[in-house]
């Protein structure tokens, strides 16, 4: 059914912020859900609108949340931010 949303809300998961270390939830967003473009912090290239991404909310200011393509979170510890 189109539109139907999930009976039982995920529960939240919590992450070290890459950038200060200190706790962050992390938000997975839909395509569906996608509507501007962002800058990932990991390739330093644009999240198109319309495309599937995560979403590092710092619990202590969630104004400085970072927006990273899906496989760019995953590879983070492989990887220095912007390449």
């Amino acid at each position: 059914m189109a539109g139907a949303r999930h009976p039982f809300p995920r529960e939240p998961t919590y992450v070290a912020d890459p950038t200060t270390g200190a706790q962050a939830e992390l938000r997975r967003i839909s395509s569906a859900a996608a509507h501007k473009a962002y800058r990932c912090p990991g390739c330093n290239q644009d999240i198109a609108p319309r495309t599937g991404h995560v979403v590092v909310v710092p619990l202590s200011d969630p104004a400085l949340r970072r927006h990273w393509h899906t496989p760019c979170w995953d590879h983070r510890h492989r990887r220095r931010p912007g390449r």
